[in-house]
C-alpha cells in the first residue's frame, strides 16, 4: 500500500468520523402537505389513474339515517372520529385510444379542502384539454364542480356523459324554484357546472345500461340521485366497476349495507342499489372504487357471514 493511498484512507476515516460527531442542525419547519394526489394501476390493456380531489370533513353522524350508538361505536372500532375527513376521488381511464374521465371532483363548490384534481391531473402527467370523454356518477357538487375551472370549460375538448334521469331533474329550473332554501344551491352548482358543456353541444345523455365507448359502459344505480350511475371498466377479462357515490362511510356502511344518508334522493332504492353491488362484487371478486373511500379507493369486497362486508384495498404496485 502506497504512502498516498495510506494518506487518502486515513483522511477519508477522519472525515466520516468527524462526520458522525456534527451536531445536530436547527429543526426544520413542518412541510404539512401530501405528495401529488394520484395512483397508477394497469387493468388488462388500459390504465387506472386515481386522482384525488382532496378531503372534506363530513359530521356523518349527523347525516347518516341508522343507529347512532353503533354508528359511534362503528367509527372508534375503525380509529376515526365525527367529523370524519371523507376522501373525494376522480378516475381517469386511458384506453390507448381515448382518454376518459370519470367525476370531476368539486372544483370551488365544496369548500376549500376540496378543488385539486385538476392540479393532480396535471401531476399524473396529463392536460385537461388531453380528455376526450368525461362520464358522470350523478351531479352532486363534489362529482360535476371540476367541470369549470372559472368561467371556463376545465376540459374543453371533452363531451360529457351523463343519464337523462339526473339531468332532467337537476338542469330543470322548476325543480330549482321548489328546492328548500338549503338544497338550492346543489341545483345551483349542477346548472352552473353542466350548462356550458350544454351550450356547446358537449353534452350526451343516456337512458339505463349503455355501451359508452368499447370497454365502458353505464349501469343505473337510482337512488342517490334520480340517474345516479355506476360504470364498469373492463379489458382482458378484468373489470373495474365505478361506484360513485353507492356508499359513503365505510366504518359503518360496509358493516350494515342498510344504512343511508340524508344526500339520498330515495333512500330506499338507494340501499337496494347499494346491496346489490356489495353483493356483486363480493360474488364476482371484480375490482370495485368509490367516491368517498380512503384514497385511492379502490380494492375487492370480501362478504362476512353474518356481519356485512370487508373492504380489502388494492396492493400498492410501483409499475415496474
Amino acid at each position: 500500500m502506497s504512502r498516498s493511498f495510506r494518506a487518502s484512507l486515513l483522511a477519508s476515516c477522519l472525515f466520516a468520523l468527524g462526520a458522525t460527531a456534527l451536531p445536530v442542525q436547527a429543526a426544520a419547519p413542518f412541510a404539512k402537505t401530501q405528495a401529488p394526489g394520484f395512483y397508477r394501476m394497469p387493468l388488462g390493456d388500459f390504465e387506472i389513474t386515481a386522482l384525488s380531489d382532496g378531503t372534506v370533513k363530513l359530521p356523518v353522524l349527523d347525516l347518516l339515517k341508522g343507529d347512532k350508538a353503533r354508528e359511534t361505536d362503528a367509527l372508534r372500532q375503525n380509529f376515526q372520529e365525527n367529523p370524519l375527513e371523507t376522501s373525494v376521488n376522480g378516475y381517469l381511464v386511458n384506453t390507448g385510444k381515448q382518454l376518459v374521465l370519470i367525476d370531476t371532483g368539486a372544483a370551488g363548490l365544496f369548500g376549500p379542502t376540496l378543488g385539486n384534481l385538476l392540479k393532480n391531473l396535471r401531476a399524473s402527467g396529463y392536460r385537461p384539454e388531453q380528455v376526450d370523454q368525461i362520464l358522470i356518477t350523478h351531479m352532486h357538487p363534489d362529482h360535476v364542480g371540476g367541470l369549470m375551472a372559472g368561467a371556463r370549460r376545465a376540459f374543453p375538448n371533452a363531451t360529457l356523459h351523463i343519464d337523462k334521469h339526473d339531468t332532467d331533474y337537476w338542469l330543470a329550473k322548476a325543480n330549482l324554484d321548489a328546492a328548500p332554501a338549503d338544497a338550492k344551491g346543489f341545483f345551483q352548482g349542477a346548472m352552473a357546472s353542466v350548462n356550458p358543456y350544454v351550450k356547446a353541444g358537449k353534452l350526451k345523455t343516456f337512458d339505463g345500461p349503455t355501451e359508452i365507448l368499447p370497454g365502458i359502459s353505464a349501469q343505473p344505480a337510482y337512488g342517490h340521485t334520480p340517474g345516479h350511475t355506476v360504470y364498469t371498466v373492463e379489458s382482458k377479462g378484468q373489470r373495474l366497476v365505478l361506484w360513485g357515490d353507492l356508499m359513503h362511510v365505510a366504518a359503518v356502511q360496509f358493516t350494515d349495507p342498510t344504512v343511508t344518508i340524508a344526500f339520498d334522493t330515495d333512500t330506499a332504492q338507494a340501499e337496494k342499489a347499494r346491496e346489490q353491488a356489495y353483493a356483486d362484487a363480493a360474488r364476482d371478486g371484480n375490482l370495485v372504487a368509490g367516491a368517498h373511500l380512503a384514497f385511492p379507493g379502490i380494492g375487492h369486497l370480501r362478504a362476512i357471514p353474518n356481519k356485512g362486508y370487508a373492504f380489502i384495498p388494492v396492493n400498492y404496485s410501483g409499475l415496474k
